[in-house]
């Protein structure tokens, strides 16, 4: 197995005590299912006219190549295959990278859930414990107090519709014993950056965004990696059934412009723990923080 390269960055300077954070989490994240086979590829495309972000991206007509062959290259240092998807904020075709395989979504998927029950009851304690310290029992409450199973998972598939998600389904039975009904919805790295990218522009999204601007240790991992950059972010993490994690992050960046850049990622380790998933995340976030004038970027229209 390839070592984990850990970063120069933030993560990087603290691995000891955000490893133990994130493995004394382990509990408090949603679980993770690896029912689908693994095919690692490596897929780019570019900004389409007719979905262009507001204002002209700051990449470059060959920044697209390069940065393909960046990602091959970090790829081949890392401990697990990675799935990445970039999105500009405000609209715009995905740049995606590597494991495409969608799968499930684990706690990030608290991120719609927290805008829709926002929507219905207000702001709650509920909220913030989901969002910041990634609470599964909070999350349950939230997902509760948007009715039946059924009720629930129509309105957090709203919330997704809304954000430009055609093809994310939240399930309303629970298809593995112990873990979250919301948390298996299958959530591909493509569909979650695209919503992720409509987050800042969609109404009654900004407390949500705030909270995700100041999450707990357990997720200080992935794009929290990115020295001096404003974050928005949300994680999720858990065992699969046949042993290893998968572990998943969404959020945005925002450059020194005022355009901001929406991001999932996702990685499924064969063994070990979840800190180890997370190492593998903050690689890429730190490769994303030095390629980050590369990156399709935007603003809410």
């Amino acid at each position: 197995m390839t070592a984990v390269r850990w970063g120069r960055g933030r993560f990087g300077r603290t691995v000891a005590a955000v490893t133990a954070a994130v493995c004394a989490l382990s509990a408090a994240a949603c679980g993770s299912s690896d029912d689908e086979p693994v095919t690692t590829v490596t897929v780019t495309s570019t900004p389409g006219a007719s979905s262009a972000p507001s204002e002209p991206s700051t990449r470059h007509t060959d920044s697209g190549a390069k940065l393909a062959a960046g990602f091959t290259k970090l790829q081949a240092s890392l401990s697990s295959p990675v799935g990445v998807a970039i999105v500009p904020v405000g609209g715009g075709d995905p740049v995606v990278f590597g494991d495409q395989t969608p799968r499930v979504a684990w706690s990030t998927i608290k991120v719609p859930l927290a805008v829709a029950a926002e929507r219905k009851n207000g702001r709650s304690d509920a909220e913030a414990a989901a969002i910041v310290n990634s609470d599964n029992a909070a999350a349950e409450s939230l997902w509760g107090s948007l009715g039946t199973p059924k009720q629930a998972a129509a309105a957090v598939t709203e919330v997704l519709r809304e954000g430009g998600d055609e093809k994310s389904t939240v399930p309303s039975e629970r298809a593995r014993e112990g873990f979250s009904i919301f948390g298996q919805t299958r959530w591909s790295v493509r569909d979650a950056a695209t919503f992720t990218a409509a987050l800042p522009c969609m109404d009654g999204t900004d407390h949500v965004l705030e909270l995700m601007g100041g999450v707990a240790g357990n997720q200080q991992w992935g794009l929290e990696a990115i020295e001096k950059r404003a974050t928005a972010v949300k994680g999720g993490w858990g065992p699969a059934e046949n042993g290893g994690y998968l572990v998943r992050q969404i959020g945005i960046v925002t450059l020194r412009n005022g355009a901001r850049v929406a991001v999932a990622m996702a990685t499924q380790t064969a063994a070990g723990s979840d800190a180890e998933g997370a190492a593998v995340l903050s690689s890429v976030g730190e490769w994303i923080g030095e390629n980050l004038t590369a990156v399709p970027s935007g603003r809410c229209r």
